[in-house]
């Protein structure tokens, strides 16, 4: 059985719960910003983020430019947000708490 995507409700309470995350509909995806004081803060960040994303088997969209890391997270086998994307987002959301 695959990945299912989040219902309405479901997307409204993860969206509730992730206070800093905000809703792509387009994609039916979550993004955040991160901002940090340098480069080298950004990247070991990017590395926590890959080794829990590694674990995970579910891996960020993301870019960085210097101090500023954006990720996305959304299921393509599910076509759009599913409950992998909110535990995701909920274990990087650790990372800087």
């Amino acid at each position: 059985m695959g990945v299912e995507q989040l219902s309405e409700e479901e997307r409204a309470d993860a969206l509730d719960a992730l206070d800093e995350w905000d809703f792509d509909e387009a994609r039916d995806a979550i993004t955040r910003t991160f901002t940090f004081a340098d480069f080298s803060e950004a990247f070991a960040f990017m590395t926590r983020v890959a080794l829990l994303a590694e674990k995970a088997d579910h891996h960020p969209e993301w870019t960085n430019v210097w101090n500023r890391v954006d990720i996305l997270l959304t299921t393509h086998e599910a076509s759009g947000l599913s409950a992998r994307d909110v535990a995701m987002a909920e274990a990087i959301d650790l990372l800087v708490d």
